[in-house]
């Protein structure tokens, strides 16, 4: 796998504007708390995955 850099949305200057792709560790998320992420996982997504979650990424 390339090597690849996480940038937490947050940090950018107008960060409002960027929907999350992926949220994790869902399990332990209240209930009422959301992100509209297109993808969610109860913990880590499984290593496999990650080919098809960053090619989908890289079409929006």
């Amino acid at each position: 796998m390339d090597d690849f850099v996480n940038v937490r949305s947050a940090l950018l200057e107008d960060f409002a504007t960027y929907q999350p792709f992926i949220e994790t560790y869902t399990d332990e998320k209240l209930a009422w708390a959301t992100t509209g992420a297109q993808h969610s996982f109860p913990k880590f997504p499984p290593q496999e995955t990650f080919p098809e979650l960053l090619q989908a990424f890289s079409q929006q």
